[in-house]
């Protein structure tokens, strides 16, 4: 049971960062300037939404609750990141992007390093790979 525990709440924290990654690309798509980039980062938020509903259902299967609420961080952390980049152009913006996309892959690896079934490892090691494929894209945009 404390295993079960433990894998819900570690898989909690991946959908978190999905949540995170989904209302920041909204600030970083509000800030864009080019249509193609914009397009780009579109696909990329498309992708983080899939993950959150794969995530979500999959806890839901295995007897969890979803965290689904991103409450005071989320909302200070997107203040943050309008102010810093209030009028940066797309250049900025598409660093600040990657910077947040690698970190969503180090927090995806970290929760693939944990104590997990392989159902679970299988669902975290899938949300891994669209990170990573996500990071391609917005790096191919440098």
């Amino acid at each position: 049971m404390e295993r079960k525990s433990e894998t819900i709440h570690s898989l909690n924290q991946l959908l978190q960062g999905e949540y995170m990654a989904v209302d920041v690309f909204n600030v970083f798509i509000s800030e864009l300037m080019g249509d193609e980039y914009k397009k780009t980062f579109q696909d990329v938020q498309s992708h983080h939404r899939k993950n959150i509903s794969n995530l979500a259902e999959f806890i839901q299967n295995i007897d969890g609750k979803p965290h689904e609420n991103l409450g005071v961080k989320g909302t200070m952390a997107e203040i943050k990141l309008q102010l810093q980049l209030n009028n940066k152009g797309d250049e900025a913006i598409i660093k600040k992007a990657i910077e947040g996309e690698t970190n969503g892959i180090n927090m995806a690896e970290k929760v693939l390093r944990g104590n997990l079934d392989s159902k679970s490892r299988d669902i975290a090691g899938e949300i891994l790979h669209q990170d990573r494929k996500s990071l391609d894209q917005l790096q191919a945009l440098m």
